[in-house]
């Protein structure tokens, strides 16, 4: 592309204008973070984004087992994110954490889905969560947000396990039918379910 300079030697307006809203527009990027748990981590991280200049738009934390995980959504304009991104590596080294980052976009906003939160209770066995999965994804149906957990049953000690998702049911779908359905799948797996729309 030429840009034609005028008698002053300084670019059109246009041009000048067009390069500012292009700084200024915010940028997404996606980091996940793996590492031993200790005290601190949020802290250094998060000081990590802040000196770039970046924001923290959106997280998940947890700690499973001994380890550390968050994966974060962090904006910034087009200059701050590359500055983010080339100071990562120096943070992996410095903060002993296997980090990784992808730029992402803004989310659109689905109108023509309906957010239902899914709860499962059964004694702890292998295969829940695939099962489970299965029937969702057959039907076209995206989980959204997937939470377990295992837990010995008050009293008997017994094994248990627990999940808790969010999941975007197009609104073509028939919810009677479908409810119908899960329970059905359930009665069949032995789980102990719950369907209902996102309050």
């Amino acid at each position: 592309m030429r840009v034609h300079f005028g008698a002053g030697g300084r670019a059109p307006a246009a041009t000048e204008a067009t390069t500012t809203t292009a700084a200024l527009k915010k940028h997404y990027l996606v980091i996940s973070a793996l590492g031993e748990d200790r005290p601190g981590i949020v802290q250094a991280l998060s000081r990590v984004i802040l000196d770039a200049g970046c924001n923290i738009e959106d997280s998940r934390m947890t700690v499973l087992g001994g380890e550390f995980a968050v994966i974060l959504l962090v904006s910034g304009n087009w200059n701050n994110i590359a500055k983010l991104e080339a100071a990562l590596p120096g943070a992996e080294r410095r903060l002993g954490l296997t980090l990784v980052a992808r730029r992402t976009e803004a989310r659109k906003p689905a109108t023509d889905l309906l957010p239902y939160s899914v709860d499962v209770v059964a004694l702890d066995h292998p295969g829940i969560v695939h099962h489970l999965a299965e029937f969702f994804s057959s039907r076209d149906i995206n989980i959204e947000e997937l939470s377990t957990a295992t837990y010995a049953a008050a009293h008997t000690g017994t094994p248990m396990f627990s999940v808790h998702m969010t999941v975007n049911v197009p609104a073509s779908v028939h919810i009677a039918s479908l409810r119908e359905e899960f329970m059905d799948f359930c009665d069949e797996l032995n789980l102990d379910a719950v369907l209902e729309p996102v309050k």
